[in-house]
């Protein structure tokens, strides 16, 4: 059993030559079966199938027959080779094609006339079939008709050889779809078959108007052509003229079917009818071909607009542009000799661009030509000449003409908007010019060619410009990327009022602006005794080690050196005043004696100098020069600033939080039966905020907790971190319970902040004997109660307003219990509003986190909330952090 090919996807006409051989051979006197085995074969191939068989209706007629397999397994032909399936019912592919896994199948029916007479199947393994396959599968059902007709099986041998049905199945044929090249052929050779002429032609009428022989089967001669003229003129759909008919295809006729046989014969009404039928469909055969014929060239034109468009996208080169376009258009209509030809310069002078199989004196020839476009032929898209030496518009260059060898021209003006800048030129053989697809074809791509062309040449131009100007453009990207680096310069100094921000600033963004291999920041100790190296930066880190060695060390800052500094003014260290200065400016000595340079610039404000800046750099061939010094000073006015900002900040924030712990609670409460965790984190980036927290023993044993958040940071929120304390120390006593407690605190809160401050607080008591909790918030987070065992964290949901905003609140009290190893959580909004590009850390996560560490002591657990919220903002805090956790024990 030979097993299923490949299909070759381009090879459309293999399957139904094949078709069509399996009909021969029955018309031969072959077997059925050979004849179906052959049709089953095609439709392996076609379809890439892994089998394919053709069932026949036994005597019976009640069940079909599997009279031809292909397959690609023997076992499996073996098994499906003579099974029977009733009529009616849906085959099945087999025990063997189950194991083989073919589960994609299709199943035609095979009609004669309105009876089915057998059944078309094939399967494959995967890919469910296309239209396209369907409609072949279709075509291999008809082909297997004609066989089982031709063949007389099912008892038909009186009808086997019917002229009118197998012209009207090969008409079906016909119809599903041919080759589009192979049409002609296929439909002679069917018409011969079907007939039983001994020769057939078919005949085509062109744009023109012209007949020609588009195709033929049999023929031993030429066929006679007056004859075919004739029958069309006469419009009747059947001339018949001794042994040779001649049958119109289509209304208006396309072409014409010319039938001829051994003898005269007079045609039956059948006969005449399968006539009818196939020439109906041979001519939608036929119109089929020519709009396939007609895509491809347009399929063609596209792919050569295409190609020189995309040419010229690609490189934008007017080079490559012309070379891509001269190849598309000889490959496209076959032509050995062509040139484009373009408009030059002031003068307007035409020049060969680029060009093909040309020798001689062309370009004149090419100047006439665009001479006729622009005068007397102006505003065609294409001028034909077909025989260039008798043609009187082409007297003038008649000798260019000899000497060139042209013979005959067609003309393609390059045109954008109205400007005429060039001409693409074909020089054919005399005579044979070009067919009307390919003017339409050329004249198209000549169109974009002169877009491409345009494109292209101003692309060139303005090429041309930039290299021109190339060198005041570097000159002014350096001086763009100088003031942008000025810029980031100053934009981090404006924005950090860290030091250590601000001094790895400086360090980096000289070494990076100056291009140099090192820079080092020097500020005075306590004593102004020495400046001590507080940054250093060195842009090779293989050099560090040696750079570091001698930069880290301190500089002695000498008497003498304070009068170099109090100019303002740079100092360029040579090895003579290094060695004067000493300490670490002494180390420098070898490497400025073998032509390094070292700059000093001092960072100074009006009242004194905040520090110096150590430039460095190594390669003799890069010294500082004047534009560096100049460039250093000028950011160093900025640094001074940023540096003296700095330091008062960070004295600023040392001193508010030196106050803000102070106003912490020095230890933990002791209370039996309640154990106490917290952990306060100051932001990194802004000032030093206001949370504040307290604890409280009341006079029954309760444990009380306030936990609050001032609007506002630095000293003012300090200062009301001290009230919150105050508020909460003056009152808890006195108003023991939640809810009165706010509405008290309010009150002073009111009359003692500014307007547009307030305070968030969170008042809460916890009994250690019986675990109840009473909780009252103005306007604060809610606190999270964490069961013991499984760690279910749910929400003390108290509301309220924030204390200050408005006087005579009412607040609301809520209540839970704490089963011994529960715990209640409390927090300030640093916590869930900490953000990581847009997105805060929220409840949920701080749910997850405390159900997760639910086990933990009250201070690991207070610990680890903090620790996740540092992790997911990725380890800076943007706003302080407050976590109390009380937890029953007993």
């Amino acid at each position: 059993m030979e097993p299923a090919l490949t299909r070759d996807p381009s090879d459309t006409a293999a399957p139904l030559l094949a078709f069509g051989a399996a009909a021969r051979r029955l018309a031969e006197g072959a077997p059925l079966d050979d004849g179906l085995h052959a049709v089953a074969a095609a439709l392996a191939r076609a379809l890439d199938a892994d089998v394919a068989l053709v069932r026949v209706l036994d005597g019976t007629a009640s069940v079909l027959e599997a009279r031809a397999v292909f397959a690609v397994s023997s076992a499996l032909g073996a098994e499906l080779q003579g099974s029977r399936v009733p009529t009616g019912v849906e085959s099945q592919p087999g025990l063997a094609a189950e194991r083989l896994g073919l589960g994609v199948g299709l199943q035609l029916p095979i009609m004669v006339g309105d009876a089915e007479r057998g059944r078309l199947e094939v399967y494959r393994r995967t890919d469910p079939f296309t239209a396209t396959e369907e409609a072949l599968a279709r075509l291999a059902a008809e082909y297997a008709a004609i066989a089982i007709v031709a063949s007389g099986a099912n008892g038909d041998a009186a009808n086997a050889l019917a002229a009118t049905e197998l012209l009207r199945l090969g008409g079906d044929a016909l119809a599903a779809g041919l080759d589009e090249v192979r049409t002609a052929e296929q439909i002679a050779q069917l018409a011969a078959e079907g007939t039983g002429a001994v020769a057939a032609a078919v005949w085509r009428v062109d744009e023109s108007e012209d007949l020609y022989l588009a195709g033929s089967h049999g023929l031993q001669e030429e066929p006679d052509r007056k004859e075919v003229v004739a029958a069309l003129e006469s419009r009747r759909a059947l001339s018949i003229q001794a042994a040779s008919w001649t049958l119109q295809l289509g209304q208006p006729p396309l072409g014409a079917l010319q039938l001829r046989f051994e003898q005269p014969l007079v045609p039956s009404d059948a006969l005449l009818d399968g006539l009818s039928t196939f020439a109906a469909r041979a001519a939608h055969a036929l119109r089929t071909s020519e709009r396939m014929r007609q895509q491809s060239v347009e399929l063609e034109r596209s792919r050569a607009l295409v190609a020189v468009v995309g040419q010229a996208i690609a490189q934008l080169s007017l080079v490559h542009t012309l070379e891509t376009a001269i190849a598309r258009v000889a490959e496209l209509v076959d032509a050995e000799r062509l040139a484009v030809y373009l408009v030059e310069g002031d003068e307007q002078r035409l020049v060969t661009a680029a060009g093909r199989g040309l020798a001689g004196p062309h370009t004149p020839v090419g100047e006439r030509l665009l001479a006729l476009a622009q005068g007397p032929l102006r505003g065609r898209d294409v001028i034909e000449i077909g025989d260039a030496a008798e043609d009187s518009r082409l007297g003038s260059v008649r000798e260019q003409l000899s000497e060139a060898g042209i013979e005959a021209a067609v003309a393609l003006p390059l045109r954008v908007r109205e400007d005429l800048i060039g001409l693409l030129a074909v020089y054919p053989d005399r005579g044979s010019g070009l067919s009307g697809d390919e003017r339409a074809l050329v004249a198209a791509l000549a169109a974009q060619l002169a877009v491409a062309v345009q494109n292209a040449r101003l692309h060139e131009q303005v090429k041309r410009r930039e290299e021109e100007r190339r060198a005041a453009l570097e000159a002014e990207q350096n001086a763009a990327r100088t003031l942008g680096s000025l810029y980031e310069i100053s934009r981090t100094f404006a924005q950090s009022l860290s030091l250590d921000t601000t001094l790895e600033a400086i360090v980096r963004s000289m070494t990076e602006l100056l291009g140099i291999d090192a820079v080092g920041i020097r500020m005075p100790d306590e004593r102004q005794e020495a400046l001590v190296t507080q940054k250093l930066h060195v842009r090779d880190e293989r050099m560090a080690p040696a750079v570091e060695a001698v930069l880290r060390r301190p500089q002695p800052f000498s008497p003498h050196l304070r009068r170099l500094f109090a100019s303002g003014a740079p100092l360029l260290l040579d090895p003579a005043v290094a060695h004067e200065l000493g300490g670490s400016y002494g180390l420098l000595v070898p490497f400025l004696e073998k032509g390094s340079t070292t700059a000093i610039v001092p960072l100074s404000t009006q009242a004194e100098v905040v520090g110096t800046l150590t430039l460095l750099s190594l390669d003799p061939a890069r010294p500082l020069g004047v534009g560096d010094l100049e460039l250093a000073m000028s950011v160093g006015g900025q640094a001074a600033l940023a540096l003296e900002n700095a330091r008062l900040y960070q004295q600023q924030k040392r001193f508010a939080e030196t106050m803000q712990r102070s106003l912490l609670p020095r230890g933990r409460p002791q209370v039996d039966g309640i154990e106490v965790g917290y952990v306060y984190e100051s932001s990194a980036r802004v000032d030093v905020g206001g949370d504040v927290y307290d604890f409280l023993t009341l006079d029954d044993g309760r444990l009380a907790v306030a936990l609050g958040d001032v609007t506002g940071h630095g000293i003012d929120a300090t200062a009301d971190m001290a009230l919150a304390k105050y508020v909460f120390r003056s009152l808890a006593r006195e108003h023991p319970e939640p809810a009165d407690f706010l509405a008290a605190a309010n009150e002073v809160v009111v009359d003692e902040v500014a307007l547009s401050k307030f305070i968030t607080m969170l008042y809460l008591t916890v009994d250690p004997a019986s675990g109840a909790v009473a909780c009252a918030s103005a306007g604060h987070p809610r606190p999270r109660v964490v069961a013991a065992g499984d760690g279910r964290v749910s929400t003390l949901r108290a509301r309220g307003l924030a204390l200050g905003i408005e006087s005579d609140q009412v607040y609301e009290q809520v209540g839970a219990s704490l089963a011994p190893g529960a715990a209640v959580v409390l927090y300030t909004d640093g916590v869930i509003e900490a953000r990581r590009e847009g997105e805060l850390y929220g409840d949920e996560r701080l749910d997850a986190l405390l159900a997760t560490h639910a086990a933990l002591p009250a201070k690991e657990l207070a610990e680890a909330v903090v620790a996740d919220c540092k992790a997911f903002t990725g380890g800076e805090l943007s706003d302080d952090c407050a976590v109390v956790v009380i937890r029953r024990t007993a």
